[in-house]
């Protein structure tokens, strides 16, 4: 099993269910394996961790077990040993993606995947709602950003991203055998320049992959002189891009280390509505320089941009900058209890501010009450921060 690291409490409830009942191998990966080693062999049932890339990982550690050698061949993998946890040598990552086959879609119910994953689909419909078929697609690995608060099993690695022939084969495959008619692109970071989204729009339009999409990308994508870059992403099938604003303030904005500035958010959420291509963007509320006025400031911001954000709190992660201040501030005094009572970044965990939990949770709900009614969106209190599925109208 895999999950990301706030799903911790989820890999450790079911490692007891299965060890109850059967003496099986549990292979655990993802981040909640490679940020956390040490914790997932010491405090729950699991076996082997699996570090950060799998793919060629799984196949050498399943021959390795069932030819019965020594785990310590197997490369990128971590397994406790007498009561030591012992890692392998690190592998390689991956150099061209493109190598990597498609995955084998007839395994799964695809009806209950293509039934659920319309609900990623975001607002302003370009087809009726019930008609949607969509399914996800990742296009690239890691990130080449690092931010304080984020961690992904790529984090510190070279960001690679599949070539646009690659990207539409599999597309061409999911229209024809499935009909879909929407992609999300379910990547860390996919359009991560202008580059990138030049050529991605243009190998659409070209080859007539005709399909709808949306994807990921930062805030400084799109400058005030790439109204015609919108428009050809608008007509490739783009309806909708993501990108964090997270805080209006320069100062947490550096802390964050994001490297962008509200300007470039306000720019280019301006480009793409004149382009006709929904912004979404997130926030993170709550690093120690958080205070009333910063919180005004980032929720103005969205106000003023007609922006409907994804709402959430400061989530330290383990290996990240945020989780070792939030340590040292004896703000998570036990690390497993911690990690067993982390939920969604929706979920207000622990407060790092100077402000009381209460105070920032109530201009939270205010300033998202005043923006919903501005965009006629009549979201009730409960379902401010969790939205679900909602429309937004221009």
């Amino acid at each position: 099993m895999g999950c990301i690291v706030t799903g911790y409490k989820y890999v450790k409830k079911y490692c007891d269910m299965i060890k109850k009942h059967k003496d099986a191998l549990i292979i655990v990966g993802n981040s909640v394996a490679t940020s956390i080693p040490k914790i997932l062999m010491n405090d729950t049932k699991s076996d082997i961790g699996v570090m950060r890339e799998g793919d060629i990982t799984i196949v050498d550690l399943l021959n390795s077990i069932e030819n019965n050698t020594s785990l310590n061949k197997v490369k990128g993998i971590f397994y406790k040993d007498n009561n030591k946890i012992i890692f392998t040598e690190e592998r390689e990552l991956i150099q061209n993606i493109d190598e990597l086959p498609m995955i084998k879609y007839d395994l799964f119910d695809m009806n209950v995947y293509i039934e659920k994953c319309k609900y990623n689909v975001l607002e302003l419909y370009p087809i009726p709602f019930d008609e949607i078929r969509a399914l996800p697609i990742n296009t690239a690995r890691g990130c080449p950003y690092n931010c304080t608060f984020c961690y992904h099993v790529f984090k510190g690695k070279k960001y690679r991203y599949r070539s646009v022939e690659n990207i539409g084969n599999e597309i061409n495959f999911l229209k024809k055998k499935y009909d879909i008619n929407y992609i999300s692109f379910f990547d860390e970071l996919t359009l991560n320049s202008k580059k990138r989204a030049n050529d991605v729009s243009e190998y659409f339009l070209d080859n007539n992959i005709n399909i709808f999409w949306g994807a990921d990308c930062r805030s400084d994508l799109l400058g005030k002189n790439d109204l015609d870059l919108a428009l050809k992403l608008k007509e490739s099938g783009c309806t909708f891009l993501g990108y964090s604003l997270e805080s209006s303030d320069d100062e947490i904005l550096k802390a964050m280390n994001k490297h962008l500035t509200v300007d470039e958010f306000i720019i280019q959420t301006k480009i793409l509505k004149k382009a006709g291509i929904v912004p979404s963007t997130s926030l993170v509320v709550g690093y120690p320089q958080e205070t009333p006025k910063t919180l005004q400031k980032t929720f103005d911001c969205c106000y003023e941009c007609r922006v409907y954000p994804s709402m959430g709190y400061l989530l330290p992660q383990p290996s990240t900058p945020m989780y070792e201040y939030a340590l040292k501030n004896n703000k998570i005094k036990d690390e497993e209890e911690y990690l067993l009572k982390i939920g969604d970044r929706q979920d207000f965990t622990v407060n790092l501010t100077n402000m009381k939990q209460k105070e920032i949770e109530n201009i939270v709900e205010e300033n998202l009450l005043k923006i919903s009614k501005k965009l006629n969106l009549s979201l009730d209190k409960k379902n401010l921060i969790k939205t679900g599925h909602h429309i937004q109208k221009k």
